[in-house]
């Protein structure tokens, strides 16, 4: 299909990778437990601008410049790390009835799941090593093919969004009724930023 290569496994490993556990998804949820359907829609569509510039300048090379320069490489990564660990302590620290971390307006939302997504320098690799798999060479059609790629994982991100949003939305109404739990779901959630923090930090 416009060069790609077997687009149904290509549509089935990236929701694959949707569903694996991380801030990217962390931020759909706290999005929307915090600012409803619309919370979390903003941060869907942030997480979407973010993956789209990370993909974009995967395909430009940007992936090969950080691997040429390790400096540059571990200095944003370690930006990236830095800031999810510095969200995830604002979670933990912050006081029953305090200002939420993450912003109530939508625009807010997306702004900080954006960051969460370019400040992964590692996703520009995994973008470089990844659309590969999946181009024919015999029939590849330059940027109309890896156009056709960068707009399936966005519709798909947001397809996914749309629904853990909901969801999330869904079983938040059931638990506003017991502040306790949002407290508990917030210092896990604040909990689990800085884990990833520090994984990205510490991992090579």
């Amino acid at each position: 299909m416009l060069g790609v290569t077997d687009y149904g496994a290509f549509v089935a490993a990236i929701l694959i990778f949707l569903a694996i556990p991380g801030p990217g998804n962390l931020a759909l949820v706290t999005s929307t437990s915090k600012g409803g359907i619309r919370g979390g829609l903003g941060a869907t569509f942030g997480v979407i601008a973010g993956d789209q510039v990370l993909m974009w300048a995967a395909l430009a090379g940007v992936a090969t410049l950080l691997v040429a320069y390790p400096a540059a490489f571990h200095a944003a990564q370690w930006a990236g790390a830095a800031y999810l660990a510095w969200l995830g302590l604002k979670m933990l620290l912050a006081k029953p009835g305090a200002a939420p971390v993450l912003n109530i307006q939508p625009r807010h939302y997306f702004k900080q799941a954006a960051l969460i997504t370019l400040l992964n320098p590692k996703a520009i690799v995994f973008y470089m090593a990844f659309f590969p798999l999946f181009v024919d060479p015999a029939h590849h059609r330059g940027l109309l093919t890896f156009g056709v790629m960068a707009a399936t994982v966005a519709g798909l991100t947001f397809l996914y969004g749309l629904m853990a949003v909901l969801l999330t939305h869904f079983l938040a109404e059931r638990m506003r009724a017991n502040p306790v739990i949002g407290r508990v779901l917030q210092k896990l959630a604040g909990t689990a930023l800085v884990g990833f923090g520090i994984k990205l930090a510490v991992t090579r």
